[in-house]
């Protein structure tokens, strides 16, 4: 087995199920800890803080802390800084705290309905009309429409609820205007992820449990994957699909 410097680990399905600790995930970050392997949780969710992330982790028996974690609303904030160059970049921003403290923390940006550079969507569960009319009619003036992820679905107990991927869907749909999207399973966040850690595509490999998103991260960016069955994807779900570098029922079974 290749002896990768880096693991990029999914949360949820991976470490924790909603409020049910995944204990074989657990065991593994404690593992990579024993080893003294990096590690960057890396997820898609962009409701929650940094600091949010670690508080939900300590509550599933995994101590950490902010420098560990990586969101869609920082890989965001940073692409843009990489490709815009002015002093004050104007914002339309849908989401929750997560998206909004990111972004806002960044003084190269302001808040402006009227006229921004950018739109950005993420996921709102208090979206309203008029935060997707005041989007579609900037988008329509020009503001560059950036999706956080484009998750169609979200788990939440036995439902699956409506993701960024369905709210971007219906500002595209108004605006005409399809989303660059930054989260998983583009190679965006991947690249901005292992910039942060500073190790190469070759010494890292991507954790999590979805294939949708999480593998297909992986083969988007040239990173190996590790696919555990312990969340959303099933073992018959890969039939007739290009596989994994790795595929196992639970962490467990993966050697350090």
């Amino acid at each position: 087995m290749k002896d990768y410097r880096v693991f990029l680990i999914d949360l949820d399905g991976t470490v924790y199920r909603g409020e049910e600790t995944v204990q074989t995930g657990v065991d593994f970050v404690h593992r990579l800890d024993q080893a003294r392997k990096d590690y960057l949780f890396l997820t898609n969710n962009t409701t929650r803080t940094p600091q949010m992330v670690v508080d939900k982790l300590r509550s599933h028996g995994i101590e950490t802390d902010v420098d560990h974690v990586y969101t869609p609303s920082m890989a965001t904030a940073s692409y843009i800084l990489q490709h815009d160059q002015k002093k004050k970049i104007g914002l339309y921003i849908i989401g929750e705290i997560g998206l909004w403290s990111e972004l806002l923390s960044h003084p190269e940006f302001e808040i402006n309905e009227q006229n921004p550079d950018y739109v950005i969507v993420g996921m709102d569960k208090d979206l309203t009309y008029h935060k997707v009319r005041v989007a579609t009619r900037a988008i329509r003036n020009g503001a560059t429409f950036i999706g956080t992820n484009a998750d169609l679905n979200l788990p939440l107990g036995d439902e699956l609820i409506p993701g960024n991927g369905s709210q971007c869907a219906m500002v595209a749909a108004a605006s005409g205007q399809s989303p660059l999207y930054i989260g998983k399973p583009e190679s965006i966040i991947v690249e901005m992820a292992l910039a942060k850690v500073h190790h190469s595509k070759d010494e890292a490999m991507l954790v999590g449990d979805n294939y949708e998103t999480d593998i297909r991260a992986g083969f988007n960016s040239n990173v190996d994957q590790l696919l555990t069955l312990t969340g959303v994807t099933r073992r018959e779900d890969l039939a007739g699909k290009r596989q994994p570098t790795v595929l196992v029922n639970n962490l467990d079974e993966f050697k350090l």
